[in-house]
């Protein structure tokens, strides 16, 4: 289900998101999704590069899959720093499957 939602911005911010916007040929809403989704990636690069989060909430932040979010932090070169609860999440994602 999707929601609408009206936010303000400066003027910059609307101005970049409106060139952008055309840039890609795309309407302004999936400009505007298109840069959610990104920074929610980022946000969970960047929590787990700092070891705030561990991996499956570094997934769940960005909201993709936990071996989807492996694929990114590589592709951001960020190294593995996996814990024990990671592991046994796994594990329990793993039984889930069988």
């Amino acid at each position: 289900m999707t929601k609408t939602m009206s936010i303000r911005m400066d003027k910059e911010n609307f101005e970049f998101i409106s060139d952008l916007s055309k840039e890609e040929k795309d309407d302004l809403s999936k400009t505007v999704r298109e840069l959610v989704y990104k920074g929610r990636v980022m946000l969970g690069v960047e929590r787990y590069k700092k070891g705030e989060v561990s991996l499956g909430r570094a997934a769940n932040l960005a909201g993709i899959p936990v071996g989807r979010m492996i694929d990114v932090l590589a592709e951001y070169g960020v190294k593995a720093n996996l814990e024990k609860e990671d592991y046994l999440e796994s594990l329990e994602n793993l039984k889930g499957a069988w």
